[in-house]
């Protein structure tokens, strides 16, 4: 049986918000089988449960932020694609996520901090089927015309592989390649993935400053971009860093369905918003997907039943 996944031990982390500069902490505790990924805001009077599902997301404005029963106007918790595309990455199913703001700590920009959190709890298999939710027709959403065109796509396929296209007028950017295409089954999240910062560019700095924005955000947890280059002394880490993020970012949204996903996404220019968009589509059609589990594992797909190795 190709089992759920929680972690051994529980496992704290201190950092600021990418948004609100704000000290957060958070502690990660194992959870029982089927209870999902649930972020707990401790700092309450009263502490408030939410669990991560694609109705929960009530913003998606720079980010994808949760709220109690996806009321804007409930307890929230912002900025979570990272976190849960390292959940996604190392295949964790179930965690509680004690954290004492409303942000998510940015850390170095990518989900190479939160791999290394989960890892180093050790990871459990769990006396429980993992429920993966598989498509089984095409789903687009589009938006916009000509230059202003963007679009996601869910299609049937037996594992999980992205491919993201992305398409800014920039010599930075048009340097590095804007197309990439992931495997998740190649078992290379971690290395290939995983390392990949947020981006940023400094004409927007200071107008996203003045809404309240980025105020935790510096070259330590993103990749500057002037009107020409990389302004980080150290360079990218990928050569197609800019792409690989937009993958990294995806894995994460999509996860939100609330279980692994058996499909291929197909994205251009697509973000937050349009990715939830997608999943609210899906879900819609109750046709387009099942839940399926197996209890022989050869029949999983590939390099899904393998245990992420120590970092």
């Amino acid at each position: 049986m190709l089992q759920q996944r929680t972690l051994k031990s529980l496992t704290r982390a201190v950092g600021v918000g990418m948004h609100s500069g704000q000290k957060v902490e958070l502690t990660l505790r194992p959870a029982p089988p089927d209870t999902g990924i649930v972020f707990r805001r401790v700092d309450l009077v009263q502490p408030v449960d939410i669990p991560v599902r694609f109705d929960s997301v009530s913003d998606t404005r720079m980010a994808s932020t949760i709220s109690a029963g996806g009321d804007p106007g409930a307890p929230k918790v912002q900025t979570i694609e990272h976190f849960m595309s390292a959940c996604c990455g190392l295949g964790i199913d179930n965690l509680v996520v004690e954290i004492t703001a409303d942000e998510v700590p940015i850390l170095d920009g990518s989900a190479a901090s939160f791999v290394f959190l989960l890892q180093s709890a050790g990871i459990a298999l769990q006396n429980a089927p993992k429920r993966f939710l598989r498509v089984r027709k095409p789903v687009e959403v589009r938006q916009g015309e000509g230059a202003r065109l963007m679009w996601a796509r869910l299609e049937p396929f037996h594992g999980f592989k992205l491919s993201f296209e992305i398409d800014f007028d920039h010599p930075a950017v048009d340097a590095t390649g804007q197309r990439t295409s992931f495997d998740m089954g190649s078992g290379r999240y971690k290395r290939d993935i995983a390392r990949a910062r947020t981006f940023g560019f400094t004409k927007d700095v200071e107008a996203m400053r003045a809404r309240g924005l980025t105020l935790g955000g510096s070259m330590d947890n993103a990749i500057v971009v002037d009107d020409y280059r990389v302004l980080n002394a150290e360079g990218l880490r990928y050569d197609d860093e800019f792409t690989k993020h937009k993958i990294l970012d995806a894995i994460g949204d999509l996860y939100n369905v609330g279980h692994p996903m058996l499909a291929s996404y197909t994205a251009y220019k697509s973000g937050h918003a349009l990715n939830n968009l997608l999943l609210r589509k899906l879900m819609a059609d109750r046709s387009a997907w099942d839940m399926v589990t197996f209890d022989d594992e050869a029949e999983a797909p590939a390099g899904f039943a393998e245990l992420a190795p120590a970092w």
